[in-house]
């Protein structure tokens, strides 16, 4: 296994030159952001669960290990990570997982990977180990800048081992199927949140409004007579594939977007996108492929979101949407508190990070 003691050496060596050092754990997700330059510090080796309680709902482990080894152990309890995780491959590590901020179909019903993070150890710029947060659901006074890493690509600190809060696997699910265009899928989603409906994922593609329904056996038939539509056969295919990005959706080559907004903003003018659009999150995650990506992110920003170029990106693109100045001041100063030296993952989001 990976020694403590040599990272921060090398991440000490690293600030004492000013090099830069390019965070790596499975790269499953070296595709997400800027490319950065820099000696590769990797953290695949640097894994094992650290300490596990079912009956505590929490789970602490190194920053290299496994996301498939997790999710293994946590299912032979009943239980799950809760914001449902892409991996993109057998690779993807707990660190890179927290560091992307990426979560699946189950995000907006459940929480994001942020909402799960209990605590972190981390290496920061200067090669010193930082701890914040614990391994119990109340541990925080004052800011809780563990959640800072979430999202974050490495470029404040290396982490090294990260707890997080577990659910239990709802006892049912059924996912069903009716035909909906974008404006009736918003209404009748509209509908449903006024009600006692456990809905746990939604997807919207070619007229087909598909709704995952988790929980009591019992909860899930009533809801279903609420909703109506066609019971879909092997249901969890298609969440994992839409998780994965397996769905025939994304083989494409063209640049991906991906448009975070409100669930009930407008539907994204047709100049601004080629072919269709995938919607998820109840309307509020929508991908598209464009090659108008300035247009794309003003409208985004128009409707109170953002939108990030996920993959294959034009070059001169902006794949994340640009900072107000005054919000870009404050991503600086914590970069510069971080990560005084500017030698992790530079440029990874914004060019001046």
């Amino acid at each position: 296994m990976l020694d403590i003691q040599d990272l921060t050496a090398q991440v000490q060596q690293a600030a004492a030159t000013k090099s830069p050092l390019q965070i790596r754990g499975g790269g499953s997700k070296h595709f997400y952001g800027a490319a950065t330059s820099g000696t590769p510090l990797m953290m695949a080796e640097y894994q094992g669960i650290i300490n596990y309680e079912p009956s505590e709902l929490v789970i602490t482990a190194r920053a290299g290990t496994p996301l498939k080894e997790i999710e293994q152990l946590l299912a032979q309890q009943g239980q799950m990570l809760g914001f449902e995780p892409p991996r993109f491959s057998d690779h993807a590590t707990l660190g890179g997982t927290v560091a992307c901020g990426l979560s699946g179909p189950r995000r907006p019903y459940a929480g994001a990977v942020r909402d799960f993070v209990l605590g972190v150890t981390l290496i920061n710029g200067q090669g010193q180990r930082l701890k914040f947060g614990g391994q119990v659901m109340k541990n925080v006074a004052g800011y809780d800048l563990s959640r800072l890493m979430c999202g974050a690509l490495g470029t404040l600190g290396v982490l090294l081992d990260i707890s997080l809060k577990v659910i239990p696997k709802p006892h049912y699910e059924e996912t069903r199927v009716l035909s909906a265009s974008f404006p009736q899928m918003q209404s009748l989603l509209a509908d449903i949140g006024l009600q006692p409906v456990p809905v746990s994922a939604t997807l919207q593609h070619e007229d087909q409004l598909y709704i995952r329904l988790s929980g009591a056996q019992g909860g899930v038939r009533e809801a279903i007579q609420r909703i109506g539509g066609d019971t879909l056969a092997d249901s969890d295919s298609l969440w994992h594939n839409l998780k994965e990005q397996q769905h025939a959706f994304f083989q494409q080559p063209a640049p991906l977007w991906r448009v975070s907004i409100p669930p009930m903003a407008p539907a994204i003018p047709d100049s601004l996108y080629d072919g269709q659009i995938l919607t998820e999150w109840g309307g509020a995650l929508r991908w598209l492929y464009s090659q108008q990506g300035e247009q794309i992110q003003q409208w985004a920003k128009a409707q109170g979101g953002h939108a990030t170029c996920f993959r294959n990106p034009m070059a001169g693109t902006h794949i994340f949407t640009p900072l107000p100045a005054a919000l870009l001041a404050l991503h600086q100063r914590l970069k510069a508190r971080f990560d005084p030296e500017h030698i992790f993952n530079i440029g990874r989001i914004y060019p001046d990070l």
